[in-house]
């Protein structure tokens, strides 16, 4: 797995705290960046970040380059609405040699390795087979979940916020989870006081939303009961 963040908004915390400064202030929208200390950029970071008035942050939008990932993967990243994708294309691509993602579950089993194996060197048959009868956009049917893709995703700070949340809990898949992971560690390199409570809720607010599916992370946090 590659992951890569390639652009982003410059100065991303000014912007997001000059945004900030025009909401609480009586200064012109032409004025919001005079003055504007970097102290004060983290005051009113953390402000928002505190009272939970996220629209500001929407101002600063981040792009990753990703690639060494499963189409399984780059589909639960499309339930995410407010970001953009450009994924390569298996329409315009010969994926007769298709790389795949092996899960580590698989991986640590002899039987069940030798099960998946055999049955990602099948669908390769398959689909070169089907290319020589019908258009590749028909052939693509055969290819797997497994079948390794590229691609770009732009999301503001906001949707991103989102996401670390869904996605480095640990009830989320293994494979997003590492993904989430690392470009936690990319946006913060740029924008570390922006994204300073990004996270999964039970470490950035004490709390799981998950109910009855938690993994009980925060009860084993609970102080002890010593009465």
């Amino acid at each position: 797995m590659q992951v890569k963040l390639i652009a982003y908004t410059p100065e991303p915390e000014r912007v997001v705290a000059a945004a900030a400064r025009l909401c609480y202030s009586k200064i012109g929208a032409m004025d919001i960046l005079e003055g504007l200390t970097d102290d004060r950029v983290g005051e009113l970071i953390d402000t928002l970040l505190t009272s939970g008035h996220l629209s500001p942050t929407e101002h600063a939008t981040f792009v990753f380059a990703i690639e060494g990932v499963s189409r399984a993967l780059s589909h639960q990243c499309m339930r995410h609405r407010i970001a953009s994708y450009s994924q390569q294309s298996q329409r315009w691509v010969d994926e007769s040699n298709f790389d795949y993602i092996v899960p580590a579950s698989i991986r640590e089993s002899a039987q069940a390795f030798e099960i998946f194996v055999g049955a990602m060197e099948s669908l390769r048959d398959a689909y070169r087979k089907l290319m020589a009868l019908v258009p590749r956009e028909d052939a693509r049917y055969v290819l797997p979940n497994a079948c390794e893709t590229k691609f770009v995703m732009s999301m503001n700070c906001r949707s991103l916020y989102n996401f670390f949340e869904k996605r480095l809990c640990t009830r989320a898949q293994w494979e997003i989870r590492e993904m989430a992971a690392i470009m936690l560690e990319e946006v913060r390199k740029v924008a570390p006081r922006l994204f300073a409570k990004a996270g999964p809720p039970c470490e950035t607010r004490g709390i799981c939303p998950e109910g009855k599916f938690s993994c009980g992370r925060i009860a084993s946090r609970a102080p002890a009961n010593n009465t």
